[in-house]
């Protein structure tokens, strides 16, 4: 990658919450966002969740990509999960330009705002890589 790169989220934006795949949580997102919604962490994992033996995920309802995305964005965003406060940040994506440039292609803040510098990018990357070690071996 480059010595940084650009990026800022859009206002209105919610091209990320629209994608296929799985939204992953933390026992700590789990439980930060069942006391956002007052309910119990029980409670919160059978309505919205799904468990492996590995890892916790939010179920995907039927009519939507996400539970909580409503048409004027996602309505736990001061409590999000790990996984969507790190976007665009994720390993995968911060050491393949490939990958970059291939999300760029749905996510509209790629590319503009301030240039981050690639060790910041790299810290946030780590801080997914450690949130998820079922994910990242």
């Amino acid at each position: 990658m480059a010595e940084g790169l650009r990026f800022a989220c859009q206002p209105g934006c919610i091209a990320c919450c629209t994608q296929k795949g799985f939204v992953y949580l933390t026992e700590a997102d789990a439980q930060r966002i069942a006391e956002f919604l007052g309910l119990s962490a029980r409670a919160f994992e059978k309505r919205y969740c799904y468990r492996t033996r590995r890892q916790l995920r939010l179920r995907v309802p039927r009519e939507a990509q996400c539970h909580f995305l409503r048409e004027g964005g996602c309505s736990i965003h001061a409590v999000k999960p790990t996984q969507c406060r790190i976007f665009p940040f994720w390993p995968e994506l911060a050491k393949s330009r490939a990958e970059w440039r291939k999300t760029a292609r749905y996510c509209p803040g790629i590319g503009q705002g301030p240039l981050i510098q690639i060790e910041s990018a790299r810290a946030e990357a780590q801080e997914m890589r450690e949130a998820y070690p079922a994910m990242y071996p």
